[in-house]
């Protein structure tokens, strides 16, 4: 018996949700009495694969170095056999794009119960019983898993990285057959230098509010004064204003910081979907009754070319002591 983690990985590093996936198995594997193995697809280089030891990992299952694009078939096939050579009752998935598209067809081929979503550690494990969002974040579930393997996605930034300990994985090679799809990668263009949206503690946004691109400037300089990422709402992405990937909402990238920051963003209800997990919501924009400060933990009514310049000057002094 084990807790199986995909670990997921970007150009062949392990970033900031894969280790937070660890970090929960640990301690689910710790309350189950057993241990935790991670399964890595593709090419990644082995001391990156041995340091997976330190947020848990007793073992890692290196597979098929080949594959450098999601193969939601051949990986499921994968992971489906780490699963039974492992004997994993549990398997975990990152709420990232690739696991959330993984985890179901694994679920599918293992007959086992899926449960999406999930913010904390179980209640209970035998039945086993997890906290998850439901209604876009506007409330929590707790659902319990009956099947004899479990399949759970974990919620991008609700837990926590442990301290990295010492301890070193094991790395064993881990080939199977699984037939790589037609579709072949040609080109990669990746925004580089900033910090990701799916993996940032704090995001700053711009809404139409902000008038123009060209008032963006304020918003890229409080995040990088923050070691922030930068995103907007579907409005200033569809105007061409910012480019698309910084589109936060439902129908753009879901998130979890630990503190959004939204400036001249009304507060439609797709673009509060995509941010009702944030532990903390700051709100600037002119319009008192702008429906965002239903949603914030603290609401600050004014001008953004009044408002912006106030907090990057006080961040600054705050900074420079």
């Amino acid at each position: 018996m084990s807790v199986l983690v995909y670990a997921e990985n970007r150009d062949g590093l392990f970033r900031k949700a894969t280790l937070e996936l660890l970090s929960y198995a640990a301690e689910m594997a710790k309350a189950m009495n057993t241990h935790v193995v991670a399964i890595a697809i593709g090419c990644v280089q082995t001391d990156e694969l041995v340091k997976l030891g330190q947020y848990g990992a007793v073992k890692v299952l290196k597979s098929n170095p080949d594959f450098n694009i999601l193969d939601i078939k051949a990986f499921a096939k994968i992971i489906v056999a780490a699963v039974e050579k492992e004997q994993a009752t549990v398997i975990l998935f990152p709420g990232s794009i690739n696991g959330s598209a993984l985890a179901p067809a694994v679920a599918a081929r293992l007959k086992a119960g899926l449960v999406t979503g999930v913010v904390a550690l179980p209640t209970s494990f035998d039945p086993l019983v997890v906290k998850k969002m439901v209604f876009t974040g506007k409330a929590f579930a707790a659902t319990k898993v009956t099947t004899p393997v479990k399949v759970l996605t974990l919620s991008q930034n609700s837990f926590g990285v442990a301290e990295p300990g010492t301890g070193a994985a094991v790395v064993e090679e881990f080939g199977v057959e699984a037939a790589k799809s037609a579709i072949s990668l040609v080109e990669v263009k990746k925004q580089t230098g900033k910090v990701l949206l799916t993996d940032a503690e704090i995001v700053v946004s711009g809404g139409r509010g902000l008038k123009g691109p060209e008032n963006f400037g304020l918003i890229e300089e409080l995040a990088e004064l923050l070691g922030a990422a930068t995103g907007c709402s579907r409005p200033v992405s569809d105007e061409g204003w910012r480019p698309h990937s910084e589109h936060v909402g439902q129908t753009g990238k879901i998130i979890a910081p630990v503190l959004y920051i939204a400036c001249g963003i009304s507060g439609a209800i797709q673009h509060v979907g995509g941010i009702s997990s944030s532990k903390h919501i700051v709100a600037v924009n002119n319009d008192k009754d702008a429906p965002i400060f239903d949603v914030a933990d603290y609401g600050i009514v004014g001008d953004f070319k009044t408002v912006l310049p106030e907090m990057i000057a006080a961040i600054r002094e705050v900074k420079a002591k």
